[in-house]
């Protein structure tokens, strides 16, 4: 919980709209995910029910984060909705990936990944659903 520690202070001199702008910008980088498809990469062939949902799941989430960051930035009426999308989307890819922890020592060059972003990741995922249910531009303490 580092991240949110760091980083509830400043959001919550942000609007809304700015602060779920900056929590999403980890998440335009989810196709490192894509990772898991690439043999030279993991130590073993990972499980295909598992490499294959990592990685699309990643791709989708990534994707959409970038889609609701040019919302969020033009302020278009359908961010906020975005926003609901890619974190429910990205949250369910997360906890789906978190409960094949028998791949973990296949994971190879990729082990950073459940390590390091995963965390990262489902820190900012709280934030952003923290934010959305909250009232108004302020956040909720």
């Amino acid at each position: 919980m580092t991240a949110a520690f760091i980083w509830s202070p400043r959001l919550a001199q942000k609007t809304k709209h700015e602060a779920l702008l900056l929590l999403s910008l980890p998440h335009a980088f989810r196709h490192i995910g894509m990772s898991f498809l690439v043999p030279a990469m993991v130590a073993r062939p990972l499980p295909e029910g598992f490499a294959y949902g990592a990685a699309y799941g990643d791709l989708a989430t990534g994707l959409l984060a970038l889609l609701a960051i040019v919302a969020l930035r033009l302020r278009l009426s359908v961010a906020l909705a975005l926003v609901w999308l890619f974190n429910l989307i990205g949250t369910a890819d997360l906890l789906n990936a978190l409960r094949h922890v028998d791949v973990a020592p296949r994971f190879g060059a990729v082990w950073f990944i459940p390590t390091m972003l995963v965390p990262l990741l489902l820190v900012t995922h709280f934030m952003m659903f923290r934010r959305l249910v909250s009232r108004g531009n302020c956040q909720a303490q």
